[in-house]
């Protein structure tokens, strides 16, 4: 294969590849909504055992309520992150910028079976290509 063939070649992969960022991004950003149930549920439990009858007060009830509303804003971080750190990846794929990013992202995408696992093979896969590496430098 020539050197043209080979550049048009790596111009469509790593279109393809900056396409499947934007849309696992997406998702993961949608995804990071999801927690917040988890929170609101924290919320309403630490409500409702403030208000116990008989007028007691239930620290087991605020403590339950304190740790789902923790986790859920936990959990919804860590995915709203994945989901940031995979649309800057789309970005840097664009630009041919910050190669270490992408792949570190992919590793972080493997973890994702089966979807993200395929799309972060095919990223170790097309950035260790020596025509695409040189793009990137």
């Amino acid at each position: 294969m020539d050197i043209d063939q080979q550049k048009i070649l790596d111009e469509e992969h790593l279109r393809l590849l900056r396409i499947g960022y934007l849309i696992a991004g997406a998702f993961n950003a949608l995804w990071a909504f999801f927690p917040l149930i988890y929170v609101a549920m924290g919320i309403f439990i630490m409500t409702i055992g403030s208000i116990a009858p008989h007028g007691r007060n239930e620290p087991g009830a605020q403590f339950f309520g304190l740790f789902f509303a923790i986790i859920g804003t936990a959990v919804s971080l860590l995915i709203a992150a994945v989901a940031v750190l995979k649309l800057l990846t789309a970005k840097a794929l664009r630009e041919r910028k910050s190669r270490t990013l992408c792949l570190v992202t992919a590793a972080i995408s493997c973890l994702a079976i089966p979807y993200g696992t395929a799309l972060g093979v095919a990223t170790f896969l097309l950035l260790s290509r020596p025509s695409v590496r040189e793009q990137f430098t």
